[in-house]
């Protein structure tokens, strides 16, 4: 077993455990200069179907590059002008309300505090901002939880209201985006950022839904059937959208049509984890697609591989929650926000867009 699973099962000593946590905090807690590239590794790749191999090498690991977060989310790379390769990643710690940032040899440090409430009074357990994105220009938009909104972060360092109502009703919790190449935002709003969840007597819709935002401000209801929407991707075309339900009693990721007009068609069963007896059935988290048009979909268990026609290939697995993953560096390299981590594994793919 590796350190860090070591340290968990209780299968080494009190004196060995005190030096292996030290070691393990010096790897992945922030730091001021952090030039080394010996990150501890976790984890494993279930393989379920051979086709797996084209996706992720067999001698692929998982690396711990940071840690000493409460819940990590919606990692997005962004990189550096003029640098194709270059760049950081961007990701929230939902329950203190802030971004970390994250680059190879520097380290993790707080990109923005307040990200997702700015109100002065509490906001219960999980007020910051959630899934992460970049638009056209570059900018960094938001779904925000305690502000109730999705914002985009200007040029000049503040930010702007994108939506916030539909019908003149405040959104629940905005949870996660997909921006396409038009402009549109469609992001998904259920019900976990509000401190009283669906009881909370802040609340306004009376449902968890999915919508779109246009570049003219537009807000329109695409569905609102799913229970608790959460992740949310476009394929490469863009012609299909993927939304994640978190909701166990009904563990379905769907595949919406996009019409002529940009709105959202009848939905199709993707994948339904209950009719897999390899993992346990599990509603799902944060999602991204690759150019071959692959799902990188959270789910039971870790982050499942899903082939276009929604074949379960095989699992990337932590040890820990996984909530949301983004691709980054040169497209390659798959970032995964793991409870109180920031993990990567490098694939053998690219992310859509790359």
């Amino acid at each position: 077993m590796n350190l860090i699973s070591d340290l968990r099962a209780g299968q080494v000593s009190v004196t060995s455990r005190l030096a292996a946590i030290l070691l393990v905090t010096l790897s992945v807690t922030s730091l001021e200069a952090q030039n080394t590239t010996n990150f501890p590794h976790i984890g494993h790749v279930d393989r379920f179907d051979e086709s797996l191999d084209q996706l992720i090498a067999a001698d692929a690991r998982i690396e711990v590059l940071c840690g000493g977060f409460e819940w990590a989310e919606g990692p997005v790379w962004v990189p550096e002008a003029g640098n194709r390769f270059g760049g950081y990643v961007l990701f929230s710690d939902i329950p203190h309300n802030a971004v970390i940032r994250w680059q190879e040899g520097t380290g993790a440090s707080t990109f923005m505090k307040p990200a997702g409430y700015t109100g002065v009074a509490d906001y219960g357990k999980e007020p910051g901002s959630n899934g992460l994105a970049l638009d056209s220009a570059g900018r960094l938009v938001s779904c925000e939880h305690g502000d109730r909104r999705i914002s985009v972060l200007t040029a000049g360092g503040g930010k702007m209201t994108l939506a916030d109502r539909w019908n003149g009703k405040r959104f629940n919790s905005p949870n996660d985006l997909a921006i396409r190449s038009n402009g549109d935002i469609f992001f998904t709003d259920p019900i976990y950022g509000l401190p009283g969840h669906a009881d909370d007597e802040r609340r306004e819709i009376d449902f968890c839904g999915v919508y779109r935002v246009q570049p003219d401000g537009t807000v329109t209801m695409q569905c609102q059937e799913i229970s608790r929407p959460n992740g949310i991707a476009f394929s490469p075309d863009q012609k299909t959208l993927y939304v994640a339900n978190s909701d166990g009693k009904d563990p379905i990721w769907r595949a919406f049509p996009v019409k002529e007009d940009g709105n959202l068609g009848t939905p199709t069963v993707f994948f339904d984890s209950s009719k897999d007896s390899r993992i346990r059935p599990g509603g799902g988290d944060g999602l991204k697609v690759d150019v071959q048009g692959n799902v990188f979909a959270t789910g039971p268990g870790g982050v499942l591989v899903l082939s276009p026609e929604g074949k379960l290939l095989g699992r990337i697995v932590t040890g820990e929650s996984i909530a949301n993953v983004g691709w980054g560096n040169d497209g390659s390299v798959l970032y995964l926000t793991s409870d109180m981590y920031l993990c990567r594994i490098r694939t053998k793919t690219k992310g859509a867009g790359f």
